[in-house]
């Protein structure tokens, strides 16, 4: 896989929040083997929204009904995160093209928003004001459904880690579900390792899957 990191371009934001249509039409190809990760603009946030929703949230019985409501969510959550912007703050999304879908006027292959990962800068508790207590922590890190298990999740840890070390830290950080062991075995993959587990009070008293929290030396 060819990546290339490209530097961050200020573009117009999307407004359309019943989504785009982000996957190319059927028929037509995706070449991953361009794949490209840069910084995520406003421009991105439909196709993003799609990612992330799809990728979290099914759309099987009552989730269905519901699913515009969490994706609206979604949406604007991830706007205001783009919108306030912070040396500290990154949002990359991984994009490829096809060949056979031009942009109208421009004749240049259409992108298609493959993948993203968020990163911050956040404290263990929240007790733990001060700066030297903070570290880069990695959420929200999705695929669509259609191109997993093709190399786009590790390069999108890959950036973020060597952003990470830019910024001065020689650790990272980040959450999975004890249930989810495709994700787990991604991480594992990559050399993250568990530091704790999280065992709140809906792991205990509701069943839910506990979280664990890993960490890795980069």
């Amino acid at each position: 896989m060819n990546t290339s990191f490209l530097g961050c371009r200020n573009r117009a934001g999307w407004e359309n929040l019943c989504g785009t249509g982000n996957p190319p039409p059927t028929g037509y190809s995706i070449d991953c083997s361009r794949l490209q990760i840069r910084p995520a603009t406003l421009e991105d946030l439909t196709a993003l929204t799609d990612v992330l929703a799809d990728s979290f949230h099914g759309r099987e019985g009552i989730w269905g009904w519901v699913y515009p409501i969490l994706r609206l969510g979604i949406y604007e959550d991830l706007r205001t995160r783009l919108l306030m912007g912070s040396d500290q703050y990154l949002c990359l999304v991984a994009v490829a093209s096809s060949p056979e879908v031009s942009t109208p006027g421009y004749g240049h292959p259409k992108e298609y928003v493959l993948g993203t990962v968020e990163m911050g800068l956040r404290s263990r508790y929240a007790w733990q004001l001060s700066l030297a207590s903070r570290y880069p922590y990695l959420s929200n890190l999705a695929v669509h459904p259609h191109y997993r298990k093709q190399g786009i999740a590790q390069e999108l840890l890959r950036i973020c880690e060597q952003t990470a070390q830019c910024w001065g830290f020689s650790k990272v950080y980040l959450h999975v579900l004890e249930n989810n062991p495709p994700a787990r075995r991604l991480y594992y993959k990559m050399g993250y390792r568990l530091k704790e587990i999280d065992s709140g009070w809906d792991s205990v008293l509701l069943g839910q899957p506990r979280r664990l929290f890993l960490q890795k030396r980069i």
